[in-house]
Formats: structure tokens, C-alpha cells, sequence
């Protein structure tokens, strides 16, 4: 159900990071493949009141040098309103 504004904040996020604009189609069909098989990633969400207000995705990579298994922390956005309010601690 989170879908369109994991979309939206992916977008954001580019958009306030570097500078680019995604197409809109193919972060839809991205987030849509995550969501819909978890070992291409997992997205968790922040919420305040009911709305989200930050996201971040979890992807994993074996590391043979380290006999294991590392996550890797992606797609971090924190709406501009919620902000500097601690919502990843």
C-alpha cells in the first residue's frame, strides 16, 4: 500500500541529492520489483500519524572476504517536514 509514496520519495531523493530527474515509469516498476520479491531488497517505513514520513531500503551482498552476508542501506529520504525530528533513531 506504500508503493506510490515509496515511488515519490525515491523520486525526491534524486532529485535533492543530485540533481536528477527519474522517470517516473521505470522508479514505479523498481519499487514495484522490490516490494514484490524480497530478495531484491526490503523497504521500511517511518510513520507519524498515520503518514509516512521516511523510508530507506535494505539490500544484500555476500562478501566472500568476509564469509558473509552485508546489508546495504538505500533509497534513505525523510520528508522535508519531518525532519531533524529523530525519525531514524
Amino acid at each position: 500500500e506504500d508503493h506510490a509514496v515509496l515511488a515519490e520519495y525515491n523520486q525526491r531523493l534524486a532529485q535533492e541529492s543530485e540533481g536528477k530527474a527519474l522517470d517516473g515509469a521505470t522508479l514505479a516498476r523498481g519499487v514495484a520489483a522490490v516490494l514484490a520479491d524480497p530478495a531484491r531488497g526490503t523497504y521500511y517505513v517511518a510513520e507519524s500519524g498515520g503518514r509516512v514520513v521516511g523510508q530507506l531500503m535494505i539490500t544484500l551482498e555476500w562478501s566472500d572476504w568476509r564469509d558473509g552476508w552485508l546489508w546495504w542501506i538505500q533509497s534513505v529520504y525523510v520528508h522535508a517536514d519531518a525532519r531533524r525530528q529523530g525519525v531514524f533513531k
